[in-house]
């Protein structure tokens, strides 16, 4: 059954499961000798799939209903299950980011890859079906299984196609994913008990769910135990501090591909939990957190860039990076504003393009050299000036420069932060301060100064395989900075029902007037 698709066919299912589909005929229907020809098969579907996603953007209407594209199946009726998918803005644009990087990880891997190729773009492909489906799932034990899914394609591209301790990195980050994947589901399971002793009805509809009324944390611990079993499965995902330990490794084994897959899109599942479930579902308990959440999320913020600022090692400076950014997107979400919010999930989709771009010139770099060390570098802008150019752009997007997408994120952040309590926005400045230190540091250090190595003399600049691969990120930067209007307005129903459910009054989000979103304010005086 469809609902509030104007297209009138399943495109949502179409956009989750072609990738898979198209891993699948790799792996059923060709050689594993006819390399170049699943390199060609699995580029294609990685574009079909990007490509099949785009009337989301034409087609998704603002000002409509919260949900839009849904299809609704019964899948296991006896215990309640459904194949209920559906989204909203927030969705959207996670899906775009999605299928976009997707390609571009697919695209980028055709010369980087040359041992089991085939396994390997048959992994790459599931892992886009796994990611995309926990976007769209709007029933939980849907939304569990793409969750696991997801889990082992990634944990294969660490561990089979990664740097010397590929093991290790790839055992850690499933073991972290895995324990916060089974708190999850006491969570979910508490919840769907809970709403069968309150209605007699077996559900895990994520939006009837919604609308059951946990008790308030004031009056029971029940919301606080469920929001707790969320935030370690979302927080070991985005990663916050403590919880991040297995991220620098990860990213520094895996290759190129699954870094930017890693950073761009895998780590966003932990900040869309937060928004999708935590929030909305148990919004007393959310409330209640906000000064421990916000206090790891500054801690994140500083602790990340300061790490960052001491590292040797080139792709470890941008994993550390990630860290410090996401803490932002935190710092955001939790402001329970509505310009905190739209500022937090619009630098999910800045941190997605940026991040996944630095880690593309990181990988592009280390094909040609086979090195990452910072220090094995210097004047590079004298032998490959078009990298050169490219990596800048992505760095000052990074750090934020105006007219550059992650300035429009950290600045609605920062005015949401600083709405509620000026020093939030205080602390989070250091983060600011200490990105343009550790990324201008990194430019100048592998870009400028005296070529002075004989390895470096004889680099070749990127062909236009390679320029594809960032050119759509350096485009999305541009646009997002300049004229991010449309990207916002896609986030205003959403982000106003998750105000709506937090606080009685839709309009006065926390504190006052100061906290209103500069999208929904209302004229005043003689011309209201």
């Amino acid at each position: 059954m469809l609902e509030n698709n104007p297209l009138g066919w399943p495109i949502l299912s179409w956009v989750v499961f072609l990738p898979g589909v198209g891993g699948l005929i790799i792996l059923f229907f060709t050689k594993r000798h006819q390399e170049d020809l699943v390199r060609w098969l699995a580029n294609i579907f990685g574009f079909l799939g990007f490509a099949i996603s785009l009337p989301l953007w034409f087609y998704f209407d603002p000002s409509g209903p919260q949900f839009q594209f849904m299809e609704r199946h019964d899948w296991i009726p006896s215990i309640g299950v459904q194949y209920f998918l559906g989204i909203d803005g927030i969705s959207l644009l996670l899906i775009l980011l999605t299928t976009m990087l997707g390609f571009i990880s697919i695209l980028s891997a055709w010369k980087a890859i040359t041992e089991r190729v085939k396994e390997f773009y048959v992994m790459m492909l599931l892992l886009q079906t796994g990611m995309l489906g926990v976007f769209v799932s709007l029933d939980f034990f849907l939304f569990y299984v793409f969750w696991e899914v997801m889990l082992v394609p990634m944990y294969f591209l660490i561990g089979v196609w990664g740097g010397p301790r590929k093991l290790y990195a790839a055992i850690k980050f499933f073991l972290y994913t895995l324990v916060g994947s089974v708190l999850m589901l006491l969570g979910i399971l508490a919840l769907y008990f809970y709403y069968e002793a309150q209605t007699g009805i077996r559900t895990f509809d994520v939006l009837e769910l919604m609308n059951i009324g946990l008790p308030p944390i004031s009056s029971s611990n029940f919301q606080f135990w469920v929001f707790l079993a969320f935030f370690v499965a979302f927080a070991i995902k985005v990663p916050m501090f403590p919880f991040h330990t297995w991220l620098p490794d990860a990213h520094v084994e895996a290759p190129t591909a699954g870094s930017v897959i890693l950073a761009g899109v895998l780590l966003k599942m932990g900040t869309y939990g937060f928004v999708r479930f935590s929030l909305p579902l148990l919004p007393e308990a959310s409330k209640d957190a906000v000064w421990w959440m916000v206090l790891l999320a500054i801690i994140s913020i500083i602790y990340g860039a300061m790490v960052a600022l001491v590292q040797p090692d080139w792709k470890k400076l941008v994993a550390y990076s990630s860290v410090s950014h996401l803490g932002f997107v935190m710092l955001g979400i939790f402001a329970l504003n509505e310009i905190g919010l739209q500022g937090g999930i619009l630098q999910m989709v800045n941190h997605g393009l940026s991040t996944g771009g630095l880690f593309l010139t990181v990988g592009l770099i280390y094909e040609r050299r086979h090195t990452r060390e910072i220090a094995a570098f210097g004047g590079l802008a004298k032998v490959v000036p078009v990298f050169a150019a490219m990596f800048l752009v992505i760095v000052l997007a990074s750090l934020g420069l105006p007219l550059l997408n992650g300035f429009i994120g950290e600045f609605m952040i920062l005015q949401g932060a600083f709405a509620v309590e000026p020093w939030w926005a205080a602390f989070a400045v250091l983060g600011i301060v200490l990105g343009a230190a550790y990324l201008l540091w990194l430019y100048q250090r592998t870009m400028f100064g005296k070529l002075d190595k004989p390895e470096n003399m004889k680099l070749q600049d990127l062909d236009w395989r390679e320029r594809w691969t960032l050119i759509p990120i350096i485009v999305f930067c541009i646009w997002i900075g300049v004229y991010p209007s449309p990207f916002l307005k896609r986030l205003e129903v959403p982000v106003r029902a998750i105000v709506e459910k937090i606080e009685a009054n839709p309009i006065e989000a926390a504190r006052g007037p100061a906290l209103r979103s500069v999208t929904t304010q209302e004229p005043s005086g003689p011309d209201r």
